[in-house]
């Protein structure tokens, strides 16, 4: 059976050029942006059962790493793809700057910390790759211990596999252009300037850094256990479609089934 993803997805290590992806391109979508939210609509059922027998079945567990740069859409993704999933199991971990408690651990103590559990599917909205990316671009820290740090991730992440957890992680994929538009959109519109900070022009001066780095880490830490997917993510509707039918994929490949009940309860008649 072919691969849908083939084309955008790293299953081992490689070099990645972002600027040759292009991230205008809706291999996923199915019409215009109507069809697409439509078909989202349709999908949402079918992950509603999937993610329903996960957890009933606590055989397994599923990590979403979702990241980008700024404006690529992390919260709208998760607000999208998992609007009517239960969220009994499901958790979503946004990442801020480090905490002092945080500050006085290894850079893994966090995410280690967030880990999924037994049924549930977490997501990591920004994650340990911000500690070989962002803080690499700002210069706190060299190459040689952005090295070692990918040497720690792929251990991390290797050891999370080898104990039960799914490892998806979702690179969301936006041009310049794109993301200068929906900066503006956050400053014109009134009830979304609360999002724009100065530092997001500041990170935007950098942006051939920031996306050389990127393709550094994604190609230094893609494995067949951890593999990346790079999403394209200018259309907001392709961008939300395709991490749906990647989860989709991963879940039905995992094939979880409710568990059996006790014994004898199917001739169980309550009076």
């Amino acid at each position: 059976m072919a691969d849908p993803f083939k084309s955008l997805c790293l299953r081992k290590p490689s070099h990645v050029d972002l600027h040759g992806i292009d991230p205008t391109q809706r291999p996923f979508s199915v019409g215009d942006k109507a069809a697409d939210r439509e078909r989202l609509v349709q999908l949402s059922d079918r992950l509603l059962t999937l993610q329903d027998r996960f957890y009933a079945a606590r055989r397994h567990k599923l990590l979403l790493i979702l990241q980008g740069m700024d404006t690529s859409g992390k919260d709208a993704t998760i607000r999208s793809v998992f609007q009517i999933v239960d969220p009994l199991g499901v958790r979503a971990v946004s990442y801020r700057e480090p905490t002092a408690p945080e500050l006085a651990r290894d850079f893994l103590w966090r995410h280690h910390r967030d880990a999924p559990a037994l049924g549930e599917i977490a997501i990591f909205n920004r994650s340990h790759y911000e500690a070989v990316v962002t803080e690499f671009v700002e210069g706190l820290i060299d190459a040689h211990e952005r090295e070692r740090r990918f040497g720690h991730i792929k251990a991390f992440e290797r050891m999370l596999t080898e104990t039960g957890t799914t490892v998806v992680k979702c690179f969301l994929h936006i041009s310049k252009e794109e993301q200068r538009r929906r900066l503006q959109q956050r400053i014109d519109d009134r009830d979304k300037r609360w999002k724009f900070q100065e530092s997001d022009l500041e990170t935007r001066s950098h942006w051939k850094q920031y996306q050389s780095a990127y393709g550094v880490a994604l190609g230094a830490t893609a494995s067949p256990a951890a593999p990346w997917y790079i999403v394209p993510s200018d259309s907001r509707s392709h961008r939300n479609l395709m991490v749906m039918e990647i989860l989709l994929d991963v879940l039905d490949r995992l094939s979880p089934q409710y568990p059996p009940g006790l014994p004898g309860v199917a001739g169980i008649r309550i009076k």
